[in-house]
């Protein structure tokens, strides 16, 4: 088997389960030894900000000397990036010997009339991973929701988190924001402690409240007051917090939220655990953060960025950034966006960012075509038009763009995945 087979195998597997719970996972775990129950967990879920809170966390852990696993998805440029250890990603010779072995028990367990779900098999690959790297602490990112989610078997964690909260996988999930905080809120444990980001919609607070003393769980909600903005560029942004100096590489109003979010995480761990996180471990932690697709800077001559935003609060961030740190500049988009999403309300975001916008399908069966996506955004007075295919798209933004512009890829974490090695090859040529 080889990695691009090992991936098509995980990829064939179907997308959603026939049963509302969590009793396939089980099985399909304690098969392969309960490796969940050898390890120690960091939680998060939420809507936005799960995989910037949990590259952080990781980051600064990885720097306590702590051997770490890191859990996100979905993945940007290679299947591995969702399986790390200690900054790694699961090689792809050792992908291939999980999905072999998975693989094997996912068909026996299909002839006992029991499916197994493709995120499923990812999470069972990826605590099996961590348990034979003999990781001391994994931090976890929910798949989808919480409550239901495949990584949602383990039985108890250090910590939960909660990110950020808005309105996204409306037809699973419900379709208000308290709907969704239950389901997120899921990954309580009993008697657990759970931290939770900077100033949440007020409904979705009052779900959280309510979970936490449901559960009897201590709830740590990040104070805003606590850091300090020092000053802000395209190469990132600095935070002031007791008596520190914050360099991260990373950029907008949300990102110092989840940065807030992570540091109460941070004390915690230090404080109530005794974890060995000092001064200089957090700096560098923070410091060596780096998240393809978050606003990334892929060029400065010409300047495009790429952002993996796709529903309307992620798209939402995106135009706040780019009001913020271009300001008066002409923006021109590449983009291509999922049909299951809420298109009209995120493009909407963005109706007075772009001066022109060239859309793309996205390289799956869930992708909104092309012609239909700039029909969306004419439908809100901006100027849209078909690419042919990506290098032209890229090349014709930057163009329209100009020097003194930008080209801004957007819409969809797929797309950015698809896009990105080839938007830096093409911009070294222009």
């Amino acid at each position: 088997m080889t990695y691009e087979q090992a991936v098509e195998q995980i990829d064939s597997l179907p997308r959603f389960g026939l049963t509302p719970d969590l009793d396939h996972m089980r099985i399909l775990l304690s098969r392969i030894g309960n490796p969940q129950n050898a390890l120690q967990f960091i939680h998060v879920a939420g809507t936005n900000g799960k995989g910037s809170t949990c590259a952080m966390i990781a980051s600064v852990l990885r720097k306590s000397h702590y051997r770490v696993g890191l859990f996100i998805s979905p993945h940007i440029s290679d299947f591995c990036e969702r399986i790390q250890v200690n900054g790694g990603m699961i090689p792809h010779r050792n992908l291939i010997q999980l999905t072999e072995g998975l693989m094997t028990v996912v068909r026996q367990l299909a002839d006992e009339g029991i499916i197994i779900t493709e995120f499923e098999m990812i999470t069972a690959m990826g605590l099996w991973w961590f348990q034979q790297q003999k990781c001391e602490i994994v931090v976890l990112e929910v798949g989808l929701g919480g409550r239901l989610d495949a990584t949602n078997v383990i039985e108890k964690s250090l910590c939960s988190v909660i990110t950020h909260l808005a309105l996204d996988h409306t037809s699973i999930l419900g379709n208000t924001i308290g709907q969704i905080a239950y389901e997120k809120c899921g990954i309580m444990k009993e008697g657990g402690v759970t931290v939770c980001y900077p100033e949440q919609d007020p409904q979705a607070m009052e779900v959280i409240q309510k979970a936490a003393e449901e559960r009897h769980n201590r709830l740590i909600v990040a104070d805003l007051s606590e850091i300090q903005l020092l000053s802000e560029e395209l190469s990132g942004t600095v935070l002031g917090y007791r008596g520190m100096m914050i360099h991260l590489p990373l950029l907008g109003d949300h990102q110092i939220r989840n940065a807030c979010t992570v540091l109460a995480v941070l004390r915690y761990l230090k404080e109530d655990l005794q974890m060995h996180i000092n001064e200089h471990s957090l700096t560098a932690g923070f410091l060596g953060v780096s998240m393809p697709a978050r606003f990334e800077i892929l060029q400065e001559r010409p300047l495009c960025i790429l952002d993996g935003g796709h529903n309307p609060d992620g798209m939402q961030s995106l135009a706040k950034a780019l009001k913020r740190y271009l300001p008066g500049k002409r923006l021109v988009a590449v983009t291509g966006m999922m049909k299951d999403k809420d298109v009209l309300h995120a493009i909407e975001t963005c109706k007075d960012v772009f001066s022109e916008v060239i859309t793309l399908p996205v390289e799956s069966p869930r992708s909104m075509s092309a012609e239909e996506l700039a029909e969306c955004w004419r439908k809100i007075g901006v100027s849209a038009q078909v690419g042919e295919y990506p290098e032209q798209a890229i090349a014709m933004a930057v163009d329209m763009a100009g020097k003194n512009g930008a080209t801004v890829i957007c819409g969809s974490l797929y797309l950015a995945g698809e896009l990105r090695r080839m938007a830096i090859d093409l911009l070294r040529l222009l």
